[in-house]
């Protein structure tokens, strides 16, 4: 696998016309990973890019002892593009289905009783695969399903699901104008971490969903999930506060619900991150803070 998530590592740049031989070799691998129900592929520029417009610093970061995650911090995240060739790019089965729920359902069925990494023999019950308005501007991506999750099918509906609902509703939205999903589509044992080859397995068919949503707003929740999405490893003090262009679309990093459980002083912080959000999508913005 590779060394960066959802990528094809590149530690040179691609030359703009293949010889043969590697033509052939890439194609071969290609359709390896397409056999195990892996389409979308990304690499990561040698440049670093500067985050979208409308970046700004966080007016406040928890303090160490209470920062979600202490791994190094990167000093700029970028999003991952998509490679343009068509070698990388093989046509997906909803690629022709103009209707987005029936589009959604393709991906579902492509995905079966999914048996592609190790999760399946650990435990999981069942495949939660998303849930929401198909044709949603706004949409929420967590780390991985937990247990109540794992009981009922759905994302988000133990006690972070609740908070993640009054959230929502702070934001003037109901659970059912939105999109809701999770990086990885069953729950890791214990509720543990998900690990790089399980997000790297699983992701393209979340990157399946958000093109066929098209939402004008990505909000990722917590570490993991923005980790995952945009290809790099930052603490959240870093990582919140501004905007990312992920593959056409805006993209917004905020606290992970299950993690102002645990920390309930840094919802502040979360509403103002949700209110960044509220602004892009030009939803009213109340003065009151989130429950």
């Amino acid at each position: 696998m590779s060394d960066f998530p959802l990528a094809l590592a590149v530690k040179t740049p691609m030359p703009s016309v293949l010889n043969p031989q590697l033509r052939r070799a890439l194609a071969d691998r290609i359709r390896f990973y397409n056999e195990l129900g892996i389409y979308d592929f990304y690499r990561r520029d040698a440049s670093i890019a500067e985050p979208a417009t409308g970046a700004e610093s966080s007016a406040s970061s928890p303090p160490p002892s209470q920062a979600e995650d202490p791994e190094p911090m990167t000093p700029k995240a970028i999003a991952v593009p998509a490679l343009e060739d068509d070698l990388f790019a093989p046509a997906k089965p909803e690629a022709a289905i103009k209707h987005p729920a029936k589009a959604l359902r393709v991906i579902r069925e492509d995905l079966g009783d999914c048996t592609r990494c190790r999760l399946h023999q650990q435990g999981r019950k069942q495949i939660v695969f998303g849930v929401g308005n198909p044709r949603a501007e706004l949409m929420f991506i967590g780390e991985a399903p937990g247990a109540d999750e794992d009981e009922q099918g759905e994302p988000f509906v133990g006690r972070a699901g609740q908070l993640l609902n009054n959230m929502i509703k702070a934001m003037g939205l109901r659970r059912e104008e939105v999109y809701i999903a999770n990086i990885i589509k069953c729950r890791p044992p214990g509720n543990r971490t998900p690990e790089r080859d399980e997000c790297e397995t699983c992701s393209p068919y979340l990157m399946r969903q958000i093109s066929v949503i098209q939402p004008k707003v990505i909000l990722a929740l917590g570490a993991v999930a923005a980790k995952t999405l945009l290809a790099v490893n930052a603490p959240m003090s870093e990582l919140r506060g501004r905007w990312y262009d992920f593959r056409g679309t805006k993209l917004a990093v905020t606290y992970h619900p299950a993690f102002l459980l645990r920390d309930p002083r840094q919802k502040g912080e979360a509403w103002k991150d949700l209110q960044r959000v509220m602004k892009e999508l030009a939803l009213p913005v109340p003065g009151k803070s989130m429950d």
